[in-house]
């Protein structure tokens, strides 16, 4: 099979490997999509993500769905041909973070492109059989690689406690910005304020759920003002969290999704004072049957979201794109 393979940072080399075997308890899956997420352009860009160094050749991709082709032989042959999107973790079964039902938390997890294990940018990958999760069929392959971000959406909605008539802040008009303001919507939210220093990304937000965009350089003192029920920062911005916060209401909650500076200073006293709830979202768990649900109901539009799609041997490029401000997502398709 072809695989994208990161040989340093900035060389992609497109490779000839083996095709995985699955073990006794996985599926292979022939690989239709994947989409490009941020932590993979830090990886292509950098060679590292926070305390993650690429030391050794690496395939990135972490959002994907396929087709079953192959069974362990634990698995019921009859999921050979299904359509699947693939949950990226390998979770130990007896930490005490997944015997808590925190899988996502085990310290000794392998996540698909995180050095030390393969992601998604080749032909054919395996995962266990559970965490390749079935699909109606009006939800498409692309649809299916954008369940990952989807879920951390759906945890992050389940963090920030959206409940019907809420007001919403999201800071960052990204993929998983834009996927958090069609799920508060999808909750009931009623009034859902993105904000981005993007004019296109902040356009594109009022397709995506919000009800209201706003500038954070000029239109900062009304963003501290808007006591809002919760607030989540999708962009890594010190700035846009640290304004987040202020904009909450008294006993208001803040989810800080995207990844930025490794310490940020924050305005204790407004915590304080206003008796906040603050805290994080790394990645997901059990999350792939809501995220399914709200894409096959309609209720969530992801294929919309898609804003060019890249064969294999253009991983590259799928990787580069990203540095345009009207991209979405961009998704790579192995066998086209």
């Amino acid at each position: 099979m072809r695989a994208s393979v990161l040989v340093r940072a900035g060389e992609i080399r497109l490779e000839e490997r083996p095709v995985p075997q699955p073990k006794a308890d996985e599926v292979l899956v022939q690989v239709r999509a994947v989409g490009v997420c941020g932590s993979d352009v830090h990886f292509y860009r950098d060679g590292h993500l926070g305390d993650w160094i690429v030391e050794e050749p690496l395939v990135l991709g972490h959002e994907s769905g396929g087709v079953i082709v192959a069974v362990g032989s634990d698995v019921n042959a009859s999921r050979i041909g299904e359509r699947v999107s693939i949950e990226p973790q390998h979770p130990s079964t007896s930490s005490t973070e997944t015997l808590r039902g925190d899988y996502n938390l085990d310290p000794h997890m392998e996540f698909y492109a995180v050095p030390g294990t393969d992601g998604a940018f080749q032909e054919y990958v395996t995962i266990q059989s559970h965490f390749a999760h079935a699909l109606p069929d009006n939800v498409s392959d692309w649809a299916a690689a954008m369940l990952e971000p989807l879920s951390v959406a759906v945890a992050t909605a389940r963090k920030a406690g959206f409940q019907a008539g809420d007001r919403v802040l999201v800071t960052g008009a990204g993929p998983v910005g834009l996927a958090v303001a069609q799920v508060a919507r999808a909750s009931g939210a009623t009034e859902i304020i993105v904000t981005d220093i993007s004019e296109g990304r902040r356009e594109s937000a009022l397709r995506f759920g919000a009800t209201r965009v706003l500038d954070p350089r000029s239109d900062a003192a009304e963003i501290d003002a808007l006591g809002v029920d919760s607030f989540v920062d999708a962009s890594g911005a010190t700035p846009a969290i640290q304004s987040g916060i202020r904009a909450l209401r008294a006993g208001g909650r803040a989810v800080l999704v995207g990844m930025g500076s490794g310490d940020i200073p924050l305005p204790l006293s407004t915590i304080q004072n206003k008796e906040l709830t603050i805290t994080g979202v790394f990645r997901y768990a059990n999350t792939w049957p809501t995220a399914i649900a709200l894409a096959a109901s309609g209720r969530v539009d992801l294929d919309a979201m898609v804003t060019g799609t890249f064969p294999l041997d253009q991983t590259r490029e799928a990787l580069e794109s990203t540095a345009d401000p009207s991209t979405i997502k961009s998704v790579v398709e192995p066998f086209k």
